[in-house]
């Protein structure tokens, strides 16, 4: 018997789980929105949080930081979070994936919808916010590598993206924390936009920094962000099935088995 063909499959796939694909546009959308909108907030000269944060850059990144990690944690703990898992990543997917928790094809829409949810959500904040968010001090909450160069940011981002997805597989695995997941996440991105935003600007998602790229129309050292990820969440995912080959994760819901939405197919649906 014939076997179906990968466009089948990516057909059924989106007549099935389209509402998971919509979740995750969405919550990548918001997530840039936000996260430029505070970005914006603290390093416009003209804004009032700006002034009152003038000379302090560790504390309007602690503000940042506070805001995109609280951000992430409302994504996953909501029903459309829950519903699609919340991955808000190519690099969370592209992990899952190398796990065998979401099938190719759901893999390739979450995908899109995740790179389609970024490059609206930077639109928005340009018709939004206007000349603000093209300010030399704001620029489009780009992510560029720091005075230390494109070599540092790809190994600070290789580093970071390793550390995030070992913490969400090894929280997911742990029984006590596997529907802590999400507050665990949010918490390490605060403490990522604190610490190492000065070398590679923070991104550890490519999606992320399409969103603002493309409105900026500056895809400066864009590679580092698009590799570095991606590389890193890869082989934290093999380490971890070698590691954990005897008890793999039950699924790919960051808030956790006990948290996911019933109402769907998941995405990991085998395809007839």
């Amino acid at each position: 018997m014939r076997r179906p063909s990968f466009l089948a499959h990516l057909i059924v796939s989106v007549k099935r789980h389209w509402p998971n694909y919509i979740a995750e546009a969405a919550g990548l959308f918001l997530f840039l929105f936000m996260a430029g909108l505070i970005t914006t907030a603290v390093n416009h000269p003209g804004w009032w949080l700006a002034r009152q944060l003038a000379g302090r850059e560790v504390l309007g990144r602690a503000v940042i930081g506070l805001v995109a990690g609280l951000t992430v944690v409302v994504i996953v703990y909501s029903p459309w979070g829950k519903r699609s898992g919340a991955h808000l990543n190519p690099a969370v997917t592209l992990a899952f994936w190398q796990l065998g928790k979401i099938r190719t094809a759901d893999a390739c829409w979450y995908l899109v919808a995740q790179v389609i949810g970024a490059l609206l959500g930077g639109q928005a904040l340009l018709a939004l916010l206007g000349s603000s968010f093209a300010h030399p001090k704001v620029d489009y909450a780009l992510t560029l590598p720091g005075p230390q160069g494109a070599a540092v940011a790809f190994g600070a981002e290789f580093i970071i993206t390793f550390g995030m997805i070992a913490v969400l597989f090894l929280a997911l695995h742990t029984k006590q924390l596997e529907n802590l997941a999400g507050w665990l996440l949010g918490g390490l991105l605060a403490i990522y936009i604190v610490v190492e935003a000065p070398y590679s600007g923070m991104s550890l998602n490519p999606a992320r920094s399409l969103g603002s790229a493309a409105v900026a129309h500056n895809f400066t050292d864009f590679w580092v962000y698009l590799v570095a990820p991606m590389l890193a969440a890869w082989l934290a995912a093999v380490l971890f099935q070698r590691l954990f080959r005897e008890s793999p994760l039950s699924d790919c819901i960051i808030a956790g088995p006990d948290s996911s939405v019933i109402t769907t197919e998941p995405p990991q649906h085998p395809v007839e």
